[in-house]
C-alpha cells in the first residue's frame, strides 16, 4: 500500500486506471469538443502575447498533456489563456521586438522560469503562498487586465498602426490619432465576425463550435475576396527620396539599437566577472559605460519611435505591373502624370534589414509552419534570467491562482479531491516541458475546463485527446489557415475577456467592505496606469492589502465591558452602558504579538487611568488566539506593575495555546492559577464574593431574574 501511494505521488495519472470504455468515449467527445474551440482561441492568444499565431497551438499541445497527467484535477484544461498571454507580452516586450526570433527565445525562457518556480513551490508544499494575493487584488487586476486586453486589440480590429512605447495609455492615445486611417474592409470583417459569433451562440447545436464555424466562414471569405494584399520590396523601389531616406534611417537605427543591446549584455557579463574578482576600478568603468549606453539607447529609441510615427502615417501608390519591371511606389498624390497605378493605397507594414513589407489590405495569419514543434532550448543567459525572474514569479502565482480557482470550482460539481500542491507540480511540469517545445507560459483555461465539465469528461484523457486533435491540426490543416483574418482573432479575444470584466463583483466587494473596495479600485487604477508592466499592479495591490492587514492586527478592537440587559457582557461604549468602579473588564480581540503589544499595554493603562478606583483588571481573553514572547513579556511587566499599585490582574477564557506559552515561561505561576478562570462570569463571581455588600449594585454583577 505505501508503495502504491508513492507511485501515485510521482505518477498521479495512474489513478485513472483501469479505464472503462464508456469513460474513454466520454473523454473523447469532450476532448474533440474542447479542441474545436481551443484551436482558434490558441492562435488568438498567441497574437495577444506578441508571438506568431502557431505558438498558440504549440502551447495548446504539450502543456495540455503534461498538465493533465501530473495535475490533481481530472477536468482542468491547461493551455494558453488571455491574462497570461498579455503578461507574457508585458514581460518580454521591453527586452525584444515582438515576432522576432529573440522575442521567441525570451518567451520560451519565461515559460521555463514560470515552470521551475511552480514546480519548486509545489514540491516544498507552498501552494498556500497564493493566499498572500488577496481576492480584492485579483479582482482589481483582472478587470484592469481585461480592459487592457480589449483595448490592445483595437489596431487589429480597425486595421490601424499601433504605438510602441513603454506606456500602454500613451500607445492607446497615439492609436486614437490613427482612427482616420481605419481600414474599412478590416472593420467590416471585425463586425461580421462579431455578429456571426453572437448569433451562432444563440443556436443550440452551433453554440459550442461557433468560434470554429466563424473562423471557417471568414477564412473562406477572406480568400475569395483577396482580403490580404502584401508585397515585399526594396527601398530603391520607393520613388520619393524623403520617404526612402526615412525608411532607410529607421532600418539602420533599428539595427544599431540591436547592436547596442548585444554590447550592453556583453558589458554586463564583464561587470559580473569584475564584481566576483572585486576589481573596483573595472566595476566603476563598466558601470559608467553601461549607463552611457543605456542613455544613448534611450535617446536613439525615442528618435526612431518618432520616425516610426511618420512612417505609420505614410500612404503610397503603386504603379501597374509591367513585364520584367519592378513596380515603383510614390507618395500619395505625387504620381507623375501619365503613369497608371493599381488604384490601391499601400502602407508600410514591416521594415526588415534590407526589405520593406507593404500592405494594401487586411492582416491575415499567413504561412503557419506545418508539423509538430521541434525541440528548441530556451535562451539561457544570466541577464535574460535576471530580467525575467520577477515577472516569471508574478506570472507563476497569477497562473496558478487562475488554475486552482477553476479546479476547485469544478471539483465542487464533480466531487473530485483537489491537491493544490500537486496542481502546482502539474502546472510546473507543463510549463517546463512546453518551454522545450516552443510553448510560452500556460495555465488552467476557464473556457477549456468548463467545456470538459459540460461535455462530460471523466478523466485527464479528455485533454490527451484534445492535444491529439491540436497535433493533427498542426500536421495537416495549417495551410488552410493562411487567409484567416487577424481581425477575427481579435474578436475572439474581445469576446473571451468580456467575462473578466465584473463590475457587479466590484460593487459587491465595496458593499461588503469599504477597505477591500478601496484595494480593488487602487489595484485597478495602478494596473491601468503602469501597463504594460502588469506585475507592478499586483505588487502595489498586494503590498497595500498586507499593510492594511498588519495595520488592523497592530490595532485590534479593545472593548471595556459591562452587563447588558440580557445578562451578556458587551462593549459599554457602543451600548451606552454604565461601567464598574470595582473591576475594569477589558476584551482584546486579536492575536497578541510583537506588532501590537505596545497598543495592548497602552489600552490597559489608559483603561486603568480612566477608572482609578478599580482594584481589579479582568482581561477577557476569548479573542486572543495566540501569544508570542513579546506578548508574554508585556503581560509579565503589567502584572508586576499593577501589583505594586495594589491592583489585581485576572484572566478569563484563555485558549490552550496561550496557556501553554504562559506555563512554559513561568508566567502562569507569576499570575497565579487562582487568577485564571474558564469564563468571565466565573472570574467576576470570585471578585464579587470577595467584596461582599460593596459590590451589590455593580453594573457587572449578573442580573438576577
Amino acid at each position: 500500500m505505501p508503495s502504491n501511494k508513492l507511485l501515485l505521488r510521482f505518477f498521479p495519472f495512474l489513478s485513472w486506471f483501469p479505464v472503462q470504455t464508456t469513460v474513454l468515449r466520454d473523454d473523447l467527445v469532450a476532448g474533440i469538443t474542447g479542441a474545436l474551440v481551443l484551436v482558434p482561441k490558441a492562435m488568438a492568444y498567441a497574437q495577444l502575447s506578441g508571438l506568431p499565431v502557431h505558438f498558440g497551438l504549440y502551447t495548446a499541445l504539450l502543456p495540455a498533456f503534461l498538465g493533465a497527467l501530473w495535475g490533481s484535477s481530472r477536468l482542468l484544461a491547461t493551455g494558453p489563456v488571455a491574462i497570461v498571454s498579455l503578461m507574457t507580452a508585458a514581460a518580454v516586450t521591453p527586452l525584444a521586438i515582438p515576432l522576432t526570433d529573440e522575442y521567441v527565445g525570451l518567451a520560451l525562457l519565461l515559460a521555463l522560469l514560470v515552470g521551475i518556480i511552480q514546480l519548486i513551490l509545489g514540491i516544498v508544499k507552498l501552494g498556500t503562498i497564493v493566499n498572500f494575493v488577496s481576492h480584492p487584488v485579483i479582482l482589481g487586476f483582472m478587470n484592469a487586465a481585461a480592459i487592457i486586453i480589449a483595448m490592445s486589440q483595437l489596431d487589429m480590429l480597425l486595421g490601424i498602426p499601433k504605438g510602441r512605447s513603454d506606456s500602454f495609455l500613451k500607445d492607446m492615445w497615439e492609436m486614437m490619432t490613427y482612427l482616420p486611417q481605419t481600414h474599412l474592409p478590416t472593420l467590416f470583417m471585425s463586425l461580421l465576425a462579431l455578429v456571426l459569433m453572437l448569433v451562432l451562440k444563440k443556436v443550440s447545436f452551433l453554440s459550442k463550435p461557433s468560434v470554429l464555424v466563424v473562423v471557417v466562414i471568414t477564412t473562406l471569405l477572406s480568400g475569395a475576396i483577396g482580403f490580404a494584399h502584401k508585397e515585399k520590396i526594396q527601398p530603391s523601389q520607393i520613388a520619393s527620396p524623403a520617404v526612402r531616406e526615412l525608411i532607410t534611417e529607421y532600418a539602420e537605427t533599428d539595427q544599431q539599437i540591436v547592436a547596442m543591446m548585444v554590447k550592453s549584455t556583453s558589458k554586463s557579463t564583464q561587470l559580473r566577472a569584475a564584481l566576483k574578482e572585486e576589481d573596483v576600478h573595472a566595476v566603476a568603468n563598466l558601470n559608467h559605460e553601461i549607463n552611457l549606453m543605456e542613455l544613448d539607447a534611450k535617446a536613439i529609441k525615442k528618435l526612431n519611435n518618432e520616425r516610426l510615427r511618420q512612417i505609420n502615417r505614410l500612404y503610397l501608390e503603386r504603379t501597374r505591373e509591367v513585364k520584367n519591371e519592378l513596380p515603383t511606389f510614390y507618395s500619395r498624390g505625387s504620381v507623375p502624370a501619365g503613369i497608371e497605378t493599381d488604384g490601391r493605397l499601400w502602407h508600410v507594414k514591416k521594415i526588415d534589414k534590407s526589405a520593406v513589407v507593404l500592405s494594401s489590405g487586411g492582416d491575415v495569419v499567413g504561412d503557419i509552419p506545418a508539423g509538430l514543434p521541434p525541440i528548441r532550448l530556451p535562451t539561457l543567459g544570466w541577464d535574460a534570467v535576471m530580467s525575467l525572474f520577477f515577472p516569471a514569479l508574478i506570472i507563476a502565482l497569477v497562473a496558478f491562482m487562475e488554475s486552482i480557482s477553476m479546479a476547485k470550482a469544478m471539483a465542487t460539481k464533480s466531487k473530485q479531491m483537489i491537491d493544490p500542491n500537486q496542481e502546482l507540480i502539474g502546472q510546473g511540469i507543463a510549463n517546463i516541458g512546453g518551454s522545450f517545445f516552443q510553448a510560452y507560459p500556460a495555465c488552467g483555461s476557464f473556457t477549456g475546463s468548463a467545456i470538459n465539465l459540460q461535455a462530460g469528461a471523466k478523466t485527464g484523457f479528455a485533454m490527451v485527446f484534445n492535444g491529439i486533435f491540436v497535433a493533427v491540426t498542426l500536421l495537416f490543416f495549417t495551410p488552410y489557415l493562411y487567409h484567416l483574418p487577424k481581425a477575427v482573432l481579435a474578436v475572439i479575444i474581445l469576446l473571451a475577456v468580456t467575462s473578466l470584466i465584473t463590475p457587479t463583483a466590484i460593487k459587491h466587494t465595496w458593499q461588503a467592505s469599504r477597505i477591500d473596495g478601496i484595494i480593488v479600485l487602487i489595484t485597478f487604477i495602478v494596473t491601468l496606469l503602469v501597463a504594460p508592466h502588469l506585475d507592478k499592479g499586483i505588487i502595489v495591490g498586494t503590498v497595500l492589502s498586507l499593510f492594511i492587514f498588519l495595520y488592523h492586527t497592530m490595532k485590534p478592537r479593545v472593548a471595556i465591558l459591562s452587563r447588558f440587559h440580557d445578562g451578556t457582557l458587551r462593549d459599554a461604549k457602543v451600548n451606552s452602558l454604565p461601567t464598574s468602579q470595582l473591576v475594569t473588564a477589558i476584551r482584546f480581540d486579536g492575536r497578541l504579538y510583537f506588532a501590537n503589544v505596545a497598543y495592548f499595554e497602552d489600552a490597559i493603562l489608559n483603561a486603568i487611568a480612566d477608572n482609578p478606583k478599580a482594584s481589579y483588571v479582568l482581561i477577557v481573553g476569548d479573542g486572543i488566539n495566540a501569544i508570542d514572547s513579546s506578548g508574554e513579556e508585556v503581560i509579565h511587566h503589567l502584572v508586576e506593575r499593577l501589583e505594586e499599585h495594589g491592583i489585581e490582574m485576572l484572566f478569563s477564557g484563555l485558549k490552550k495555546q496561550v496557556l501553554n506559552v504562559m506555563n512554559a515561561t513561568g508566567l502562569l505561576g507569576k499570575i497565579g492559577e487562582n487568577h485564571v478562570f474558564p469564563t468571565a462570569d466565573q472570574a467576576l463571581e470570585t471578585i464579587f464574593s470577595r467584596n461582599g455588600d460593596a459590590s451589590i449594585d455593580d453594573p457587572l454583577r449578573p442580573i438576577i431574574k
